[in-house]
Parts: structure tokens; sequence; C-alpha cells
């Protein structure tokens, strides 16, 4: 596994994709402290200032029928991981987002593009760890674990739990995955 660590870009969604287009080998993870222009699902802005785990994968290219459970299955990664860490179930809002205590917590984006006879899916998970504090317009709807548990989180450490869940989830599920 490869992870490009980035301080500050506008998306690692926008920068993952990039990278597969050009053939960049699967499993390689764009990882950012601080995002400008993080996107969400329909498009929506995702609030990612430093403190938070931003982080994009490439997957392998797989079968067409398992690209619809890939933001399912990582909601409850995230979630099953902050139970196991944190003795608290988050709730998973289908189809992408995680909650705890009825404030966000993650947002999960799996975009699929074709390029030529080739699928590319990018997967992009914000988890909100050691962020400290929200603006006026997210305070009553996003929270971080740090706020919650008051107990800072080592993001690396988190984000290979995160990518060794994921891969034998998927190995489980599809033989495309190995």
């Amino acid at each position: 596994m490869k992870i490009l660590e980035l301080k500050k870009i506008d998306s690692t969604q926008k920068k993952a994709l990039q990278l597969a287009e050009k053939g960049e080998k699967e499993w390689t993870v764009v990882l950012a402290k601080e995002q400008e222009f993080g996107i969400g699902r329909k498009s929506d802005f995702w609030y990612s200032p430093k403190g938070g785990l931003y982080f994009s994968i490439i997957l392998p290219e797989k079968k067409i029928e398992d690209l619809e459970i890939l933001t399912n299955l990582a909601a409850f990664l995230i979630s099953k991981i902050i139970f196991e860490e944190f003795g608290e179930k988050p709730f998973i809002k289908f189809p992408n987002d995680v909650y705890l205590r009825g404030k966000k917590i993650a947002g999960i984006l799996t975009q699929n593009v074709i390029c030529g006879r080739k699928k590319i899916s990018v997967l992009g998970i914000g988890l909100n760890t050691n962020i400290k504090n929200f603006p006026a317009n997210l305070k009553e709807r996003a929270t971080s674990l740090l706020l919650k548990f008051k107990k800072e989180v080592d993001n690396k450490k988190f984000l290979k739990r995160i990518i060794g869940d994921l891969k034998k989830a998927l190995r489980e599920i599809s033989q495309n995955y190995v």
C-alpha cells in the first residue's frame, strides 16, 4: 500500500481519481491533513480542517455488482472500529454517513468512472477525529471523536485499521479484490 501524504489539498477524492486515470496502482491512498474543497455525496461540501482524517483509496477493478456495497461496507467498518475503540455504537444513516449521539462524525463517498475498458473506483472517507471545534453552522450537526470522548486519536493508526479491515472484507466478498 502506497500512501501519498499531503499537508493541504483541494480534495483527496479529486486527486485519487486523477492518479487512477493515469494508471496509479490499486490501494494507493491519498491522505491530507486538511482539504479546502472536500466533497461529499451530491457534491456537498465536507468541512475538512486540520485534525481530521481525510483520505481516498484507489480500489482494485471489480465486478459491477460489487460496486453497490462499497459505501455501506465502509460505513459499517468505521462504525465497528469506533465501537471497538470507544465502546459506543454509532448510527449509520444510509447510504453514506456515520453519526454519533445524533451528530455526523463521518462521511463516505464512492465514485466509479469508466475509462475506456477500465473501471476506476475511488473510495473517499472524511472522519472527524481530532477536530476541536466547528463553525456555528455545523456545531449542532457535526462532532468529532475528540469532542465526544475527550481522547485524541492516532490518525495513522485509524487509517491503517480502516484499510486493513476493508481489504479483509473485500477479499471475503469477491475474488476480484486480491
